[in-house]
């Protein structure tokens, strides 16, 4: 089943020509093709499904900066102003509200992480409150249990999977810009060696700069042009549960189970890390990069089935331009929730919280987590193709970051001042050995 998303209506045909083609629409394309159009820069979104379809309405819908990655953090941090101030200059909702976001535990260790990153927080300007057993109780009253501590983050909050990638489509269209649905994006032309046009299933697509922002597709497209990005993907379950009488917590989060409201008053709920690995050709191609993340979350981790292998978004095939590609005979990658871990997201979180025994459940998914072996987004411009701009591999953070994301990968396409240091993120720094450091989320 499917998760809610609202339908956007738009063209399937594309323009003859754009200064920049986005391919993906997701919350990172589209955020992207946003910042674009607000500088009157000509722009077309090019999606072969529907717009928000795969992960970016299948996630959690946390928009934090607690507990990310230094390097993601700067990014982060101005990703919450920037959903905030895209509600206002557009009137378009997103869903966006900073409810804070309330971590629990009864783990000394996992406390003392977090209050190890509550001390590189204070430097890095950011606020968040380390809560004692009482604080933690007063906080997570919701649960009736006791805690041995917690985080709270007030500043962090939550948007809407389910209306937010709509909503920015919707903007980019008033401000002048394309978005073409059901349009899938084959291959790039070149002239030169730099990137000269876009070929889609309707057409070429003119345009000196393109943005790969095809989420778990990022790698196999990639791999059309000669280019090795290492990326590997997950199958995650979520479900949802109707709107109670009695509100719970904004967003919880504890190491068995968290629990969002959405903006129409339901729950979502999920396992954090628990996952299923499809094997694929293209994960055991780069399976030796993915080692210290698989080593360092073996226990979230179970062997899953041929999904992932019949869905071709990880496919080491080679696709012609002129037929038909993995992307249209998957228009949207819809995959199958795993009944097993529905049944313990179900259990914990009654558990956790009771009230939502009496609560019905209404939707059950599942989306592929595509990840870098660092867990940071590979963004840049790629070396051996100029004019195309990767933006992928965001590892289950990209909903979150998506509009500081979208406005740095603008900034590049557009060669204006980035709006934090991109150096970072650059697809360069795969070429290195990944037995270093792996993202904590």
């Amino acid at each position: 089943m499917s998760p809610p998303l609202v339908q956007v209506q738009s063209p399937t045909i594309p323009p003859a020509s754009a200064d920049v083609v986005v391919i993906g629409g997701g919350i990172i394309g589209i955020f992207t093709a946003y910042y674009l159009a607000k500088r009157g820069i000509s722009v077309a979104v090019v999606e072969k499904g529907r717009i928000g379809a795969e992960q970016s309405s299948r996630n959690w819908g946390w928009c934090r900066q607690q507990n990310r990655d230094a390097r993601e953090l700067p990014m982060a941090t101005k990703s919450i102003d920037l959903w905030e101030q895209f509600s206002a200059e557009t009137g378009e909702d997103t869903g966006f509200t900073r409810c804070g976001l309330l971590y629990l535990s009864n783990d000394d260790e996992e406390i003392a992480r977090w209050a190890a990153w509550g001390d590189f927080a204070k430097t890095a300007g950011v606020t968040t409150y380390m809560l004692d057993s009482k604080q933690a109780a007063e906080r997570g009253h919701a649960t009736g249990r006791a805690w041995k501590g917690g985080v709270f983050s007030p500043t962090d909050g939550t948007a809407d999977p389910g209306k937010a990638a709509p909503a920015v489509a919707r903007a980019i269209m008033k401000l002048g810009g394309h978005v073409i649905q059901n349009c899938a994006a084959r291959g790039i032309e070149t002239e030169g060696g730099r990137v000269s046009g876009v070929i889609t299933e309707a057409g070429v697509i003119k345009t000196k700069v393109a943005v790969m922002a095809g989420g778990a597709w990022a790698s196999s497209f990639c791999h059309q042009l000669g280019i090795r990005f290492p990326q590997a993907s997950v199958r995650q379950s979520i479900m949802s549960v109707a709107p109670m009488e009695q509100p719970l917590p904004g967003a919880l989060y504890t190491s068995g189970v968290a629990v969002t409201r959405r903006s129409n008053g339901s729950y979502a709920l999920a396992i954090s890390g628990r996952a299923r690995v499809d094997p694929t050709m293209q994960f055991l191609r780069f399976s030796p990069q993915f080692l210290p993340m698989f080593a360092k979350r073996w226990r979230s981790l179970s062997p899953g089935g041929l999904e992932a292998w019949r869905s071709g978004h990880e496919t080491l095939s080679r696709w012609r331009m002129d037929a038909p590609t993995p992307m249209e005979r998957m228009r949207i990658l819809d995959a199958s929730a795993d009944p097993v871990s529905i049944r313990a997201t179900h259990r914990r979180a009654v558990e956790l919280l009771p009230q939502l025994a009496q609560a019905k459940v209404t939707h059950t998914w599942a989306g592929y987590v595509d990840s870098t072996p660092d867990g940071v987004p590979g963004i840049g411009e790629l070396p051996q193709t100029p004019g195309l701009i990767l933006a992928a591999g965001f590892s289950g953070h990209g909903f979150g970051i998506g509009p500081g994301a979208g406005h740095l990968i603008a900034d590049l396409a557009s060669g204006v001042e980035p709006i934090v240091d991109p150096r970072p993120y650059h697809p360069n720094r795969f070429s290195d050995s990944s037995w270093g450091k792996v993202a904590d989320f």
